[in-house]
């Protein structure tokens, strides 16, 4: 156990888990009401360590702000829209509205102040690399390195880093896409594979045409085979001289 929250009361400890090491609150042993159904107990808080925490040093104060994430940094004055820093599964980043940033490092989170954000927000996230036709942008994908864009395609909206395309699910808007929904699209379609070519016409002509060939030849064999065989049980006509009366005198 690392401390006790003084604000709910709740111990905070420390744990390694299958995702890494973690801080999570857990509820201190209480006496529980007799006769009383438990309820049900609401999903304790929990925030993944930075890579650069050690599970062993971290305390009370740096564990306390993990689990207070995400960091409201402030509030932009032309849209209103609360701005926010925390961490996700592709690393740091700072969020407003459906617009999200790339920050440089996780202490970011911590230290960006809400000039820094507006700053940040203003420049374009690829500098003069930025596409007439995408509907929206984002940051580099984490696995091939390119920047994600949704476009318009000829059977709808889809996700792309100019590698590898994903169409965006039915039910599911553009607006709704954030970037690390766009991530996850494009690894479900890499993790798929490259789609089967289907045939095509030309291919599909010749086949036809062959197995048609070929069904006549074995027809016309088999009826040929038929005739010669009928032919060979039918009986032979009989020849001879025709019989006739007796020659007049």
């Amino acid at each position: 156990m690392i401390g006790i929250n003084p604000e709910n009361g709740k111990q905070v400890v420390a744990k390694d888990g299958r995702f890494g090491p973690y801080v999570t609150e857990v509820d201190p042993e209480a006496e529980e009401a007799e006769g009383a159904a438990k309820k049900k107990a609401a999903k304790p808080r929990t925030a993944s360590l930075f890579k650069s925490m050690d599970l062993a040093e971290v305390d009370l104060p740096t564990a306390l702000k993990l689990l207070d994430l995400p960091r409201v940094v402030g509030t932009d004055p032309e849209s209103g829209e609360e701005i926010t820093a925390q961490n996700g599964r592709y690393g740091p980043y700072i969020k407003k509205g459906t617009d999200t940033r790339s920050l440089e490092s996780e202490d970011a989170i911590f230290e960006v102040d809400l000039d820094k954000a507006l700053e940040i927000f203003a420049q374009p996230k690829y500098g003069a690399r930025r596409a007439s036709s995408a509907l929206k942008e984002f940051d580099a994908d984490p696995e091939s390195g390119k920047p994600i864009r949704i476009k318009d395609g000829r059977f709808g909206a889809y996700v792309t880093d100019g590698v590898t395309n994903a169409t965006i699910p039915r039910g599911e808007t553009i607006e709704e896409i954030d970037f690390e929904r766009a991530v996850q699209l494009l690894a479900d379609k890499r993790a798929k594979g490259p789609a089967k070519p289907k045939a095509t016409r030309g291919a599909a002509k010749t086949a036809t045409k062959t197995t048609t060939k070929a069904t006549t030849k074995t027809t016309t064999k088999a009826a040929t085979k038929s005739t010669a065989k009928t032919a060979a049980k039918a009986p032979a006509k009989r020849t001879g001289t025709r019989k006739t009366g007796a020659a007049s005198s």
